[in-house]
């Protein structure tokens, strides 16, 4: 069992690290770079080459089964569910084989919004304190499903 993290803007590594220790979880940061080494022995800080998605790439190529895997990217988020893996997203909600499909097309509808008319931008809705905790409940179930 491995905790991946997409951590490239991720809000919850710290989070992720302290829940993935108290299971004695290896973690893997995965990022184009920016991210400095962790001192915790269970964290390995991967830096991939520049380049679109290489680091959803790496973790995709690696998650499966008994894996959970931390990400707000939905194309990465399916090909995990695909795969096996538990997906989280950094608020706490899961990515599954029932969801993740229309999470990725709802993805794709608002990219063709945006394009469209370009006053359309943002949106997205801050991130707080009830995502953390949520964030945390989520992981701590995961965890504890993917060991059994």
């Amino acid at each position: 069992m491995t905790l991946y993290v997409d951590a490239d803007a991720c809000p919850v590594k710290a989070e992720a690290e302290r829940v993935a220790t108290r299971h004695k979880v290896p973690v893997k940061l995965v990022s184009n770079g920016g991210l400095r080494p962790s001192a915790n022995p269970l964290v390995e800080v991967v830096i991939v080459p520049e380049g679109p998605d290489m680091a959803d790439l790496w973790i995709a190529e690696r998650a499966g089964r008994g894996d959970v895997v931390v990400t707000n990217d939905m194309p990465l988020a399916a090909r995990c569910v695909a795969s096996g893996a538990l997906v989280l997203r950094p608020d706490g909600s899961a990515l599954t084989e029932r969801n993740v499909g229309e999470a990725l097309a709802l993805r794709d509808l608002m990219t063709d919004l945006r394009a469209a008319d370009p006053f359309r931008q943002g949106g997205a809705k801050g991130f707080g304190k009830a995502d953390r905790v949520r964030f945390l409940d989520a992981l701590e179930r995961s965890l504890r499903a993917a060991r059994a």
